[in-house]
């Protein structure tokens, strides 16, 4: 198995690039969409027990979680230590599937 990563930037090139390769039949892995979901889901109550106040009807609420952890190094890090291994978890369930 072949596994090939994008990186880059904002406005790179990277969505559209894993898009041509969805058309071509290519399992694509989309990190940023996994994040998106675990905020409606699995990340919810540990990032709001470490964030009190940043949930709104049962998701959280990303432009408050942003206000809270943007320009704080040690608030960003604690919020990684949630999502990344979340985020992981889901990565090897599709690699395993792929």
């Amino acid at each position: 198995m072949w596994i090939l990563g994008l990186t880059g930037s904002i406005g790179m090139g990277k969505s559209a690039t894993a898009g041509l390769f969805r058309a071509e039949g290519v399992p694509v892995y989309d990190a940023d969409a996994a994040v998106h979901a675990l905020y409606r889901g699995e990340a919810v109550a540990p990032v709001e027990a470490a964030f009190p106040g940043v949930t709104r009807d049962g998701v959280i609420d990303r432009p408050a979680l942003s206000a809270r952890v943007l320009g704080d190094a040690a608030a960003m890090k604690r919020l990684e230590a949630i999502v990344h291994p979340l985020v992981r978890a889901q990565e090897m369930a599709f690699l395993a599937k792929a």
